[in-house]
């Protein structure tokens, strides 16, 4: 959580704070692009009904009111009402039904918003925080290439950012399919409900989702033992994956003729593809992880998870998955897959665990001192000239001392001080100081570069310079 936020869950990040935010958005925007996504910007309110497709429950929505219209808010149901998105993924399904004549299909996008959920908040996870996503939409069909493309591309996107301390990234992935078919064969009809049971295995463990299952969702104790032997089922490739869940489904009397076979059989036939295509471009990038469930209801095939290596504690930082009905306008679906970054938390962790930190607050490279307010416009066309240049450059607040003025580019992080001449005295010229070194060298503001490594505003790591 930033220093001093008032409201819990709202985080305010601190200017040297914020330039590692601005790095990581820069980075992750860079390899977006360099795998031909599409930066998008949507509106920040959604109508109720549309924000209620992903099956969240109306408590975690804001929903907006005017002045006029407190205390009539209980009137209007949740689904006639606006409301904050809380994803990128809804309104995204909307604006690509909005705008199918003008986009190109395929259409492969990158977003980075903020979103806001009102859940209850906690060490990295906030009400108010910014999520990067990347998605690719089909109209009417979706290649399962793609199922294997995006997550490849996180894990291209989180490696760049392992400079600024990020650790090694896997991404998790299994398939909804797979899991509803296994699950029917069982005889479970529960099928969501199962779903969002076993997604909670890593926070409370099998014997308490063992007894969910059975108390929420309807399974026997077998039925329960069964779906947590599915969920730890593990393998190193596709074929013994293959193997393994067909002698699964023998132990527990699932005939291969059956239509929960047919259907598992499709998902793990997916999951295979995904797992061995992943290993030969990028090995030990994405795993099969059969305890995978992803608990939102909308999603029809591949789901993934991505965890860090040495940071349990943190969950799952980007996740997502396939989906085939989020949007659609009459009888033309538009299915989509994609993948999403919780940024903010990726942040926290950085700034707080992983040691990052700005090099210095201000992005000027120069202060340009001033001797008094009378010569404040030979200053200002002194920073003029050097901003032409494209050397970023501010000018003193006030005529202070000089020590002053090198106090406050020093508390700024800003390198260099510029001492216009004399103007008195034509022999006079301008001189620049590097106020790290102390060294001082007559200068031009025509010509004048300073040097790249100290003009740079870079993020360190426990010391170590992040390029």
């Amino acid at each position: 959580m930033a220093k001093g936020a008032s409201l819990s869950g709202f985080p305010e990040w601190l200017p040297s704070e914020r330039v590692v935010e601005q790095r990581v958005i820069d980075t992750l925007r860079k390899v977006f692009e360099l795998n031909g996504f599409i930066g998008i910007e949507t509106r920040a309110v959604e109508p109720g009904s549309s924000l209620l497709k992903k099956g969240e429950t109306s408590k975690e929505i804001y929903l907006l009111s005017r002045l006029q219209e407190v205390g009539q808010e209980n009137d209007t149901p949740v689904e006639d009402r606006l409301g904050l998105h809380f994803d990128l993924t809804v309104p995204l399904s909307r604006y690509v039904v909005e705008h199918a004549n003008d986009l190109a299909f395929p259409f492969k996008r990158w977003q980075i918003q903020k979103v806001w959920r009102g859940e209850r908040p906690q060490e990295g996870r906030f009400r108010e925080f910014v999520q990067a996503d990347i998605d690719v939409i089909g109209n009417g069909e979706l290649p399962d290439h793609y199922e294997v493309e995006l997550p490849l591309v996180m894990v291209s996107a989180l490696e760049a950012l392992r400079e600024f301390g990020l650790p090694k990234a896997t991404v998790h992935a299994n398939n909804r399919k797979l899991s509803e078919g296994f699950y029917r064969g069982l005889g479970l009809n529960d099928i969501e409900g199962v779903l969002r049971e076993i997604d909670k295995l890593d926070k409370i463990g099998a014997d308490e989702v063992a007894k969910l299952l059975v108390g929420e969702c309807g399974a026997s104790e077998a039925q329960a033992a069964a779906c947590l032997e599915l969920a730890n089922l593990t393998a190193a490739n596709g074929a013994e994956l293959a193997e393994r869940f067909d002698a699964l489904c023998a132990a527990h009397g699932i005939a291969t003729d059956s239509d929960a076979y047919v259907l598992a059989r499709q998902g793990l036939d997916t999951l295979a593809m995904i797992v061995d295509e992943a290993a030969r471009i990028r090995p030990g990038s994405v795993i099969a992880d059969l305890k995978i469930a992803r608990g939102l209801d909308y999603y029809t095939g591949s789901v993934y998870e991505t965890f860090l290596d040495g940071a349990a504690s943190l969950g799952s930082i980007c996740s997502g998955g396939r989906y085939d009905n989020l949007a659609s306008q009459g009888n033309r679906k538009y299915p989509g897959v994609g993948l999403s970054i919780g940024l903010s938390r990726l942040v926290s962790y950085m700034l707080h665990t992983a040691g990052a930190k700005a090099s210095r607050i201000s992005p000027a490279a120069v202060l340009v001192a001033v001797w008094n307010e009378e010569d404040r416009a030979a200053s200002n066309e002194i920073a003029g000239r050097l901003r032409a240049r494209g050397i970023a450059t501010d000018v003193a607040p006030t005529a202070a001392k000089l020590g002053k003025q090198i106090k406050y580019a020093d508390k700024l992080g800003i390198p260099y001080v510029w001492f216009p001449a004399d103007r008195s005295d034509p022999e006079a010229v301008d001189e620049v100081k590097n106020i790290v070194t102390g060294d001082q060298e007559p200068a031009d503001a025509k010509s004048w570069e300073p040097d790249t490594l100290v003009a740079r505003q870079t993020v360190e790591i426990q010391g170590v310079e992040a390029a």
